[in-house]
């Protein structure tokens, strides 16, 4: 069997990919008035022993009526800054992982409950709940307490605090940053018209709509160092009549790799509840093949991803530069592992775990690594 190509190395600037697997960044809902806790910790610490390429950290906000729920995971203050080095530090000592992060604000899907709690909107009157801000006034679903539309003062504070979000991850020496452009929060809900109702130089044109988002692109590419990737996350289609569609994702992927975008990694959906999402293996993975022919960036492809020779085709064919996963390593923390031995490639294993290695994959774990305490 020829080398798999999952398990190819792959150079995005100064960040250098052992392998074509990326951890997605995962909510937790874990944090406390937007600090890392004991919880992250153990969750990154043991996504980080996998033997990816790539740990992305969760969606975190740029701002506190960002986050999705008061839970949310932050960067908005020196406290969450403080949190974090620690939680980075604690998982840095025992793993070199590459480890970026993404920046996100929720828009009119913040202030809401955790998902074990049902994931309802809380309005702003109620504890944990605040006033969501949006590109127009209306809701995500009919009947709850709408968004108030940004003005230009309220642009310009967003914009800002996603390159101040960026130069305290550059001061965190985190890897890479990952814009969250995707999944119905706020900087999709400037690019899809059902979302999008604005009359002036922000709304109704693809060329408009695109503004506020390559504005935050372009904030935050300046506030990272240079040699570090920014990438952006897109869902490539709303799945709902006259909404977001991958043409238009085209489009505004040419828009990003023209200002020095990373890479663009492919989800789909959660700007409606109206979508129609067509669940299945790979379902998601057309839409990232008609990005990947339409740019000369990376292209991460996700949303069910659960076999290694799916996982394989994927790069092997071409649709993809990588894959990523989020629920199926949360499942198989080891999934890297186990693909590696099935492919008869090799990977990164901590030292303490070296003699885990069953005899039938006698070269599955790179040689020991010096230096870690």
């Amino acid at each position: 069997m020829g080398q798999a190509q999952l398990f190819t190395s792959l150079q995005v600037g100064s960040l250098l990919l052992r392998n074509r697997i990326i951890i997605a960044p995962m909510c937790q809902y874990s944090a406390e008035d937007g600090c890392a806790t004991d919880w992250h910790v153990i969750h990154l610490g043991h996504l980080a022993l996998s033997g990816a390429a790539l740990l992305t950290l969760e969606a975190t906000a740029v701002t506190p009526e960002g986050r999705i729920s008061a839970r949310d995971l932050g960067l908005w203050s020196d406290e969450n800054e403080r949190a974090l080095a620690r939680t980075l530090d604690s998982v840095r000592r025992w793993s070199d992982m590459p480890i970026a992060i993404q920046l996100a604000h929720a828009g009119r899907k913040a202030s809401t409950r955790v998902p074990w709690e049902g994931g309802a909107q809380i309005p702003p009157h109620e504890s944990d709940g605040w006033q969501t801000v949006a590109p127009t006034a209306v809701p995500f679903t009919p009947g709850t307490n709408p968004p108030i539309a940004l003005d230009r003062a309220g642009l310009a504070h967003v914009r800002d605090a996603f390159a101040v979000a960026a130069t305290r991850a550059a001061r965190l020496g985190l890897d890479g940053v990952q814009i969250h452009a995707a999944h119905g929060y706020l900087l999709h809900q400037f690019l899809s018209p059902l979302s999008n109702q604005r009359d002036d130089e922000y709304g109704g044109t693809l060329e408009n709509r695109m503004r506020f988002p390559l504005e935050v692109f372009d904030a935050v590419r300046a506030a990272f160092p240079a040699e570090r990737p920014v990438t952006v996350r897109v869902s490539g289609t709303d799945w709902a009549t006259d909404g977001w569609d991958i043409e238009q994702t085209l489009a505004f992927a040419q828009a990003l790799e023209q200002r020095g975008c990373g890479g663009i990694h492919v989800s789909s959906g959660g700007l409606t509840p109206a979508q129609q999402i067509p669940l299945g293996p790979s379902y998601q993975v057309p839409l990232a093949r008609r990005v990947k022919a339409a740019v000369n960036i990376p292209v991460v492809a996700v949303g069910l991803i659960n076999d290694f020779d799916q996982a394989e085709a994927i790069i092997a064919t071409g649709d993809a530069d990588c894959i990523a996963l989020a629920r199926a390593i949360l499942y198989d923390p080891r999934w890297p592992w186990h693909a590696a031995a099935h492919f008869g490639a090799t990977v990164r294993a901590p030292n303490q775990y070296l003699r885990s290695q069953p005899a039938r994959y006698r070269n599955l774990f790179e040689p020991p690594t010096r230096g870690q305490t």
